[in-house]
């Protein structure tokens, strides 16, 4: 377990320890196409876009632990629950890529819908590509779509929100 600037993070090591002692109650923060594709066992579901402080699932004497696919909107979720006045909820450093990476089993289901990233990099590649296509040989001016994915993509890199994830998480394939 690492505290740093009061963020209390756990390693996947530590993790599977107090899971091997029904210690803590896991909580995945990821949108649901993804944990159907992929989750540590005895995770509940509690996606990021919907994230709720007021409906945590807490169990008299368990820790709560947050995690994601690589800590990035796990730390968020804890951010909302920092500022709504909640303490004490553990962080899974690195996420479900550091967990895989110790070599900790997970959940696979073959038949899920592909990763949200994955929707995202295929239409967005769809549309730069259309919108080049389109901008050579019918008019110049479609072009501006292929800037528009681009300056999307742009702002989903440096403030780490990707709005056409999050459009895409609420498509009826992306739900349980």
């Amino acid at each position: 377990m690492t505290t740093t600037q009061n963020t209390v993070t756990l390693d996947p090591q530590t993790l599977q320890s107090l899971r091997s002692q029904n210690a803590v109650t896991l909580v995945d923060v990821r949108e649901a196409s993804e944990y159907a594709g992929e989750r540590i066992a005895d995770a509940q579901l509690m996606p990021l876009s919907s994230f709720d402080p007021q409906n945590l699932p807490w169990e008299a004497g368990k820790t709560l632990v947050l995690y994601c696919q690589s800590s990035n909107r796990s730390g968020q979720a804890l951010q909302r629950l920092r500022n709504a006045g909640v303490e004490g909820v553990l962080h899974l450093q690195g996420g479900l890529n550091a967990w895989k990476q110790a070599g900790l089993p997970t959940l696979k289901n073959k038949n899920a819908p592909i990763s949200l990233m994955r929707q995202v990099q295929i239409i967005a590649g769809s549309l730069v590509l259309t919108g080049t296509l389109l901008g050579a040989f019918v008019s110049p001016y479609f072009l501006l779509l292929s800037g528009f994915v681009g300056a999307g993509l742009t702002f989903a890199g440096v403030s780490g929100t990707c709005m056409m994830a999050n459009l895409l998480a609420k498509l009826p394939y992306n739900r349980l």
